[in-house]
């Protein structure tokens, strides 16, 4: 009995030798199959392209054209040979020089002619001028009225005023030389700046400003 287990014990080692290699091989078969994928396999990509337009250089810049070269013009001249000279005898009479000529007449000068008669030259004309005069149309309103206090007082004179008349014919200042009173006086100045009336001053025709003495009697009468 003994025997028979030595003997199935030998015959068993085999089997189970044979049996743990298989195991041993699918366990290491299920790791390999098992195992994540560590070694990467690297495929080649497509590199896709397209084409870029380029934009066209700009054209170049003028450039300044250079100067040309002036043109000289070179003339040559061909060697020749002058004519020969030929002896001609001279024509007409001798001229004989000498070194003393003697004196030389010189011919009279002419006389004068009549003297030039002076241009005669106008003078310059002067201006006509005209003076003022009272306009007869108005003759009548160049004696003022008399005052009333003048004639209470019975004081009667001259008076006697520089006026300066304009191109117009009016009276346009009246300055005092003598006065018997100064009512006279202003009774004259304010019927001259209102009432007179003259035809001016000309000078060659052009009414122009002036001035006049005017002398103006105030008399009581009755």
């Amino acid at each position: 009995m003994y025997a028979d287990r030595y003997h199935s014990s030998r015959t068993s080692r085999p089997v189970s030798a044979g049996a743990a290699l298989l195991l041993n091989g699918a366990l290491i078969a299920g790791l390999i199959f098992a195992a994540p994928d560590i070694v990467r396999v690297q495929r080649d990509s497509i590199l896709e392209t397209r084409n870029v337009p380029i934009p066209a250089p700009p054209p170049p810049e003028p450039q300044p054209r250079p100067p040309e070269p002036a043109t000289r013009t070179v003339t040559t001249t061909l060697p020749h040979q002058p004519p020969p000279l030929i002896p001609t005898p001279p024509s007409g009479p001798a001229i004989e020089s000498s070194r003393d000529p003697g004196p030389v007449t010189l011919d009279p000068p002419a006389p004068p002619g009549p003297p030039t008669p002076p241009v005669a030259i106008d003078p310059p004309r002067a201006p006509v001028m005209v003076d003022a005069m009272p306009d007869p149309r108005y003759a009548r309103d160049f004696q003022p009225d008399y005052p009333a206090s003048e004639l209470r007082a019975e004081r009667e004179g001259l008076v006697r005023v520089r006026i300066r008349i304009g191109a117009d014919g009016r009276v346009k200042s009246v300055e005092q030389l003598a006065s018997p009173s100064a009512a006279l006086f202003d009774a004259t100045r304010r019927h001259a700046l209102s009432a007179w009336r003259f035809k001016p001053a000309t000078r060659d025709g052009v009414p122009v400003e002036s001035m006049k003495v005017m002398t103006v009697r105030f008399q009581i009468t009755g």
